[in-house]
Parts: structure tokens; sequence; C-alpha cells
């Protein structure tokens, strides 16, 4: 066995690669309960592989036969509806993890210098899950899937000039059909699980290329001993495996409970007109897009007011694109000399408990049908939202810090 070892590393350093990034990776040693969200994020992406791979087996992608396939593998496949709800759960389990994992990334400020491209390569991932999330949602080819699909493609048709092609151009069609169907099936199982998967790679590359941030913001590569190691740091494994192994165990407690008891966990996950096969001659009474979209839901709708000669619809576009892109810039927005939430001042802390509560609300704001109150409460919500990044250059200045420690504190 050594010797087939050896033979394969003078060909292909898979020892050097696993001392480099697992056995000889020090991470710091005072991680806590949110640098779960990171092997968790991990977990889920292996889960919606491959139960994703095993439901391709069975599932027609085809206007006539995509919601029957659905039917089938819930009702004839062996194990076909346990498949179903570990990957349907699995998907709002993995936007509930990487909500966590990013919320632990604004606490301690993990884009700060010299993470910037860790947090951008984050936020791509962050962009094609939405982009995965969205052409899954159309597959099972119900009335929810078909009418939002209709609702969200038709706002690139707000766009100025190239609006109407560029929506024929993503539909393949005048409405949504069969080869929208088909060509979002292709870019859910080949297309986008290539470049995620991608994404994953380079954002752990660039992660253990200048080390891992904790609860108090310290590079831990600034102390070492006579022998080059971090004072404060342990190698990832065993530690940090069997470490992670509890969160693991208290995470597949929860979603199982959820897979098993709660699928559709009210409508929020499965909702009720998706059991019911696309009809485009009969729209739903309230059309609202999966739980994860509805706070950039809410934005869209809380633009109300044509500006410049353009309608509300664009400006609602203008404004959902931006609350995305402008999580870009994050690692230049933010002047603080300290990185962990623990030793900023308390405007820091107050923007970041308003900026987390109205995403929260605006969650809610999205699911819900509009009315004048809501409308109202959603314009100033967003108004919030974006005020966190706007005045993080002037409040993280202004503020009074803490002293940060010299070593981890744990």
């Amino acid at each position: 066995m050594n010797k087939l070892i050896n033979w394969v590393d003078e060909r292909l350093p898979i020892v050097d690669a696993w001392n480099k990034h697992l056995a000889k990776y020090y991470a710091p040693k005072n991680f806590n309960v949110w640098y779960f969200f990171g092997s968790l994020a991990m977990l889920v992406l292996v889960n919606q592989l491959v139960t994703g791979i095993w439901l391709t087996m069975s599932y027609n992608p085809s206007a006539e036969g995509a919601f029957a396939s659905v039917e089938y593998i819930m009702r004839d496949v062996e194990w076909g509806w346990l498949l179903r709800y570990l990957h349907s759960t699995g998907a709002s389990a993995f936007f509930v993890v990487v909500y966590l994992h990013m919320f632990r990334g604004l606490m301690y400020g993990s884009y700060q210098k010299p993470r910037e491209l860790i947090w951008i390569f984050g936020m791509l991932i962050y962009l094609v899950l939405m982009a995965e999330a969205f052409m899954g949602y159309l597959l099972p080819w119900g009335q929810m899937s078909y009418w939002g699909a209709q609702v969200i493609v038709n706002l690139f048709g707000a766009i100025p000039v190239i609006g109407e092609d560029l929506s024929l151009w993503i539909r393949g069609d005048y409405l949504i059909s069969g080869i929208t169907l088909n060509r979002f099936f292709a870019l859910h199982v080949v297309a986008l699980p290539i470049v995620l998967l991608g994404l994953v790679v380079l954002h752990i590359l660039a992660l253990h290329e200048v080390g891992s941030n904790n609860p108090d913001g310290i590079d831990i590569k600034k102390n070492k001993d006579e022998n080059g190691v971090p004072k404060d740091g342990i190698p990832f494994h065993p530690y940090y495996t069997v470490h992670d192994l509890l969160g693991v165990a208290v995470f597949f407690f929860i979603f199982f409970i959820v897979v098993f008891y709660f699928p559709e966990m009210g409508g929020l996950f499965l909702e009720k007109p998706n059991f019911e096969p696309a009809n485009n001659l009969n729209t739903p009474e309230h059309i609202a897009p999966v739980w994860y979209f509805t706070p950039f839901y809410a934005m869209l709708r809380a633009v109300t007011v044509d500006l410049f000669g353009l309608d509300a619809k664009f400006w609602g576009v203008v404004v959902m694109g931006a609350a995305i892109a402008i999580l870009f810039v994050l690692p230049w927005l933010d002047k603080s000399p300290v990185r962990s939430i623990r030793y900023k001042g308390w405007m820091s802390k107050v923007a970041l408990a308003v900026f987390v509560v109205s995403f929260i609300i605006l969650g809610y704001l999205g699911i819900v049908p509009a009315t004048e109150g809501r409308t109202i409460a959603a314009q100033i919500l967003t108004v919030l939202y974006f005020l966190y990044f706007i005045l993080m250059p002037f409040y993280t200045r202004m503020e009074k810090t803490k002293p940060v420690p010299e070593r981890v504190t744990g």
C-alpha cells in the first residue's frame, strides 16, 4: 500500500495536498459554533449532487411528462419520495446554511484584507446558487413553478431596449414552454453545478492560502513558534474534522425531522399550488418565489414610482440587482481598524442588528400578498438594507473600537 501511495504521489501529489489542506493546515483554536456552517454547506452540496443525480434517472424534462414523472418518482420509484424530499428540503437547508455562513462573515469581518478574494468567491457561489435554485424550481412543472418562472423571466422585459429580446432568449419561446423547461434542466444538472464546484474549489484554495479568520479577527500566522507553526493554531485534521462531526450530527437531526415530518414546511419549501400541473390558462391567486428569494422580491415590489421616463418595474429590477451587487464591494466599504464585532463600537453592532432584522422582515413581506401598509414597510426596510452598506465607511471610521488582544482569547 505504501509503495502504491508513493507511486501515485510521485505523479499526483495527493499526500502533499492532504497535508496542505487538512493534516498540516493550521486553523485558529478558538472556532465557535458559527464555524460549523462552512463544512455544513459542503455537506448539503454533496446531498444535492447525489440526490439530484438519482432524481434525473427517473425525471422526464418535457412539458408533457415533467409533472407526471415527479409523481412517478414520489409514488412508484423505490425510495423516490425520500430522494425527492431530501433534494427539495436540501435546497432550503442549503440557503439556511449559506445565510448563516454569510452572517458569520459579517460578524467577524471575514471579508477584510487579506480575505477579499475569499468573500468575492463566496458571493459568486451565492449568485450561482440562486441561479441553480431558480432553474431547479421550474422542473416540477407545477402551477407555482410555472407562474413563478413566468414572473421572474418577465422582469427582464423591463430593461430598456434589450428587455423583450432578452426575455425571449431566456425562455426560448414567447411564453414559458417545453423548450424553457428543457434548457433550465440542462443548466440545472450540468452547467451550473460545474461552475458551482469550480467556485467552491477556488473559495477553499483562497481560504487556505491566507488562513482562516476567527472570532477575534486575529491573524494567527503573525505569531509562530521556532518551527514556523502558529502558536494559536491547531491542525484542521483531526481536531476540526472530529469537531465538525458534532455540527453534522445536530444538523442531520434537525434536517431529517423536517424531511420525515414537515417536508412542505407549511408551504414554504413546497407550495400547495405546485401539487397541481402547470396550466398557462389558470393563474394562482398569489404568486411568490421560494422563501430564500423573498427578501429581494419584497424590494422589487417596494418600488412603485416611475422615474426618468422608466417605469417602476425597471427600477424594482435595478434595486433588486443592486441589493445583491452591493455585497461584492463590502470589503472596501468597511474602514474599521478591527475585524471582529467583539471589538467594534456600538454603531457597527446596531447597524448589523438593524440589517439582519430588515432582511428577515423583508423575507416575510415577500411571501405575503402586497398591501399599502406592507409596501410602505418594505420601502422603509429596503432603505435600511442599503443604508447598512452606504453608511458603513462613515460609522466604521467614526466609532471608538476596543483594543484587540495579541493572542486569540477563545
